[in-house]
């Protein structure tokens, strides 16, 4: 079994690291209300690493928190019941993160973010600074998914990719994602045969996994863990997958669970991953295959001789999607023109155009695209 020893130590002094911990985790045996007990334990661990380190917790649990407190006797389906259950159970978990906290003379402060405080980047700014005035205030960062006020259409989906996200926006060094399963298996883990890996280098090292959805208290799963991780690769940032039962050596040596690698070849700097998994869009242009592969592969500007249709409307400077001759998304990118100018340029070649249009419609500076995901 391999063991990682460059990346675990890596992993074990990063200055900077978000702490991901799962609604199971946080929960009682039923998942229908916190348990301090379960809190306090993962307290204890991060206060050790906070010696050391900086930590931003990302904490799941706020729906799952509100489920006994409201009477309900199981997790609720409808969007209402749900954000009234966040609702209740975002302040039983932030009391007992709080009061946990102070065991250490530390203050905790809750940040409650929506898919649209990231996407807008005035917004995400904003976000940041925050974290980092709290963390300078010597607060522990407590940041969990606005439940309440988020809506199905936009939505993070699960905190293990919120928590990709922000480990991105504040400029972490690793991040760890805790559950109730000790690392990644290639099966179900209670299957017989089932095997464990413990690093995972390239998106070939996950070919023939399975990995399954969430639990009875959870909207994540291990599928959404291993996409976070590979979200947070993209960023630069290594990952460490294990239980929270394991949170004590996770954090203090890296000496448990599955490692996810970087690739400094593939990796994006922080606005290019903005723009391809944060920002909101304004709207799309279609292009033709041989500035799919210019911009794909070639690494160039898109130019107007390969647009082939604009979609929605939108002025300079937003970020739009770019889509292949097909339909299907291929990056996003910082738009150079408005929608009305742009219909009256795509397919002409730069020579042909005034002067005033003959900059690139997206630059490669500006520009991202999926092709070199893990």
């Amino acid at each position: 079994m391999s063991f990682s020893p460059d990346l675990r130590q890596q992993l074990s002094t990063a200055k900077r690291i978000v702490v991901k911990i799962g609604s199971s985790s946080l929960t009682d045996v039923d998942g229908f209300r916190t348990s301090r007990e379960k809190i306090d334990q993962i307290v204890d661990a991060v206060a050790v690493r906070m010696r050391t380190s900086d930590v931003i917790v990302v904490s799941s649990g706020a729906v799952a928190a509100g489920i006994g407190p409201l009477g309900l006797s199981s997790r609720p389906h409808d969007l209402a019941t749900k954000q009234a259950a966040a609702a209740v159970g975002q302040v039983h978990l932030a009391n007992d993160w709080g009061a946990s906290f102070a065991r250490y003379g530390k203050s905790a402060a809750q940040v409650l973010l929506t898919a649209s405080d990231i996407g807008n980047r005035e917004r995400a700014r904003n976000a940041q600074r925050t974290i980092d005035r709290l963390r300078q205030l010597g607060c522990v960062p407590i940041v969990n998914e606005n439940d309440t006020v988020a809506t199905s259409e936009m939505h993070f989906g699960d905190n293990d990719r919120l928590s990709a996200l922000v480990a991105n926006l504040v400029g972490a060094d690793a991040l760890f994602l805790f559950s109730d399963v000790d690392g990644l298996y290639d099966k179900n883990p209670a299957q017989p045969g089932a095997r464990f890996l413990p690093e995972i280098r390239s998106g070939q090292d996950l070919k023939g996994v399975v990995a399954g959805d969430g639990g009875k208290v959870g909207t994540g799963g291990m599928a959404t863990k291993v996409q976070a991780a590979r979200l947070a690769t993209r960023g630069n940032i290594p990952v460490l997958l294990t239980s929270a039962d394991n949170i004590g050596p996770a954090l203090a040596s890296a000496s448990v669970g599955t490692v996810f690698h970087t690739r400094e070849e593939k990796h994006l700097n922080s606005w290019k991953f903005w723009a391809l998994y944060c920002a909101d869009s304004g709207g799309a242009v279609r292009i033709d295959a041989g500035a799919v592969d210019a911009v794909v592969s070639g690494g160039k500007s898109l130019l107007a001789v390969g647009v082939t249709e604009v979609v929605g409307e939108f002025a300079p400077g937003e970020i739009v999607d770019i889509l292949g001759p097909e339909g299907n998304i291929i990056g996003r990118g910082e738009v150079g023109y408005s929608a009305e100018d742009l219909r009256r340029i795509k397919g002409q070649q730069t020579a042909q155009l005034p002067d005033e249009f003959r900059r690139a419609v997206v630059h490669a500076d500006y520009l991202s695209n999926f092709a070199s995901r893990i």
